[in-house]
């Protein structure tokens, strides 16, 4: 009895690790499919990038960074099927708000920090895709979202009026 006992416990256990260990945020991903819809409510697990990346060879996984935005939200940002998505993650690692981001260069560069629109701070923190203007300050944004800390979410901005510092810059190529 204590063997068959022993046996179950063991096999329950070495299941549980294989659900574990063989799953992750991005095993309902398939390329061409809605993959910020099969991002949101998964789990991406603290364990080394080459693993994930490894285990994913099919969607072309490659983590592009990400950025603290509170003690319980973290950006995250992955090139999935040839295409960059940022997601806000929360501390405990479970996937709240994904979406497609732009494509981003030098001349269109990368930005996370705080914006104006009309002169006027905007609230809170703004993840955009700016137009390089050469020896102005601020530069003007092509695409922008607001981050909703409270939501955990991405909200749309119009880039109507919205400059945002070179300071911000985030592009991988250094920006301008």
């Amino acid at each position: 009895m204590k063997n068959s006992i022993s046996m179950l416990l063991c096999g329950t256990i070495l299941f549980a690790g294989e659900a574990y260990c063989g799953s992750d945020g991005f095993k309902n991903i398939k390329c061409g499919s809605d993959i910020p819809k099969g991002l949101v409510g998964q789990v991406i697990p603290d364990e080394p990038v080459a693993v994930i990346e490894g285990r994913h060879k099919d969607l072309g996984l490659k983590d592009l960074g990400g950025s603290e935005i509170s003690e319980s939200l973290f950006l995250g940002s992955w090139q999935i099927c040839g295409n960059e998505y940022i997601w806000i993650q929360d501390n405990h690692s479970v996937v709240r708000d994904a979406m497609p981001f732009p494509p981003h260069s030098k001349d269109s560069p990368e930005f996370m920090g705080t914006c104006q629109i009309n002169n006027k701070d905007t609230p809170g923190i703004v993840v955009a895709v700016l137009k390089n203007e050469i020896g102005m300050k601020t530069l003007p944004a092509k695409a922008a979202w607001r981050i909703d800390e409270k939501k955990a979410r991405f909200v749309k901005l119009t880039t109507d009026g919205l400059r945002c510092p070179r300071s911000g810059i985030a592009t991988q190529d250094g920006g301008l």
